[in-house]
């Protein structure tokens, strides 16, 4: 299915094309995937030792919509916060990109799938990432790629709200208005990790002021909301998306937990807990 979207509010703009997986294609029927999902995090963490399971509930709903919309064919999508690795694995095991048994394997000795995503384990991480601040960068590349070899696809960035204090992801700002990638879409994953070393104000105001698109969803952890914003991303300028997300998002215990940055459970009891906790 084909879903042909404007990309503004008025008719000017250029219209974007979107590509469903399947023939039918629903965003309510995204929604109750999210506590199935969150649940195989939780129970791979534990059976691993690690894993950043907060980090991964905060972006999941952003990969749960992107693998539902994206067109495999032409479009890229970069998970730049690379230690929510869990989410991005999960999210492709549930498109049958990867299968479950190789996603059991996580973090295990002689695993492709490691705490953060690298390109060697599946042709679909279509970059290493872990550090902050590559994606980005990388994914400025690829769209200026498409732009110049007149090729279709757009390039999803995901980032971290850490990432806006490196200076790369300032640099790929300038340089995606710079040469007018259209064709870029950066979310940004503002779980507010960074607010207890340096808070990051008005970003979108930061991102208008380098020449771009830029959309503030409240509920960024809302499909319906987060559709809504790439709906109206256009061509005219690299679009940036605030996700204003909670970290741990949908499970009680641990949202907004600063010692759940990187934490996994430590027994079967802790396990269940946390899984009757979500919701």
């Amino acid at each position: 299915m084909i879903l042909e979207i404007s990309s503004s509010r008025t008719n000017k703009s250029p219209r974007l094309e979107w590509h469903t997986i399947g023939s039918e294609f629903d965003i309510s029927s995204l929604v109750p995937k999210r506590i199935e999902l969150a649940k195989r995090i939780i129970e791979i963490s534990f059976n691993a030792g690690e894993g950043h399971i907060a980090s991964s509930l905060s972006v999941l709903d952003t990969l749960i919509l992107l693998y539902a919309i994206y067109d495999k064919k032409n479009d890229v999508i970069c998970l730049s916060k690379g230690h929510a690795s869990l989410a991005l694995y999960i999210c492709l095991a549930d498109r049958g990109i990867i299968s479950n048994e190789e996603l059991d394997q996580f973090c295990q000795n002689d695993s492709l799938f490691y705490g953060h995503p690298s390109s060697k384990s599946n042709s679909q991480v279509y970059v290493t990432t872990g550090s902050l601040g590559h994606g980005l960068p990388v994914c400025c590349g690829a769209a200026y790629a498409k732009k110049l070899n007149g090729t279709t696809g757009r390039v999803f960035c995901i980032i971290g709200d850490g990432e806006a204090n490196e200076g790369t992801t300032w640099e790929s700002a300038l340089f995606a208005s710079n040469f007018t990638l259209g064709n870029l879409i950066c979310l940004m994953d503002n779980n507010r990790s960074s607010d207890r070393a340096i808070g990051l104000g008005n970003i979108c105001g930061k991102f208008r002021a380098f020449g771009w698109n830029t959309f503030d969803i409240k509920d960024g952890n809302n499909c319906y909301q987060i559709f809504e914003a790439i709906q109206q991303c256009n061509n005219s300028k690299p679009n940036f998306i605030n996700l204003n997300t909670t970290k741990g998002k949908g499970c009680y215990s641990i949202e907004n937990k600063p010692e759940w940055h990187h934490r996994s459970p430590k027994t079967r009891n802790e396990v269940e807990q946390l899984i009757k906790n979500l919701y």
